[in-house]
């Protein structure tokens, strides 16, 4: 069975609501602070994705259970993405580098 990407926008908002047992208004409100963007279909219908669900989960969290208000989560959600960011970034020039030292090694090899 094909997995559907975390991304693809599939819930409406009131499913999306029902799914974080909050209100629609909340949903909102976290979308005009930018804290969550969904996907617009049309001009009106917001469409929610299991990576929104989740994002709106992470802020319940750090309102609920750590007290953070929502400016905070505000800064705590921007500061796990640039870290995210960093951390691909790093990645990235890992393989970067494994790949021009197996090619330094392969070299090595072919001359002796």
């Amino acid at each position: 069975m094909a997995h559907r990407d975390e991304h693809e926008p599939v819930y409406m908002i009131s499913i999306a609501a029902r799914l974080c047992e909050i209100h629609p208004q909340t949903l909102r409100l976290y979308e005009r602070m930018g804290l969550i963007k969904p996907q617009r279909v049309g001009s009106k219908n917001r469409m929610y994705s299991d990576a929104d669900i989740e994002r709106v989960r992470q802020i319940q969290r750090l309102t609920h259970e750590l007290g953070v208000n929502l400016a905070g989560v505000e800064v705590i959600l921007s500061l796990l993405e640039q870290m995210e960011n960093m951390r691909r970034q790093m990645d990235e020039e890992m393989d970067n580098l494994r790949a021009e030292m197996e090619e330094t090694i392969h070299r090595a090899k072919g001359q002796s």
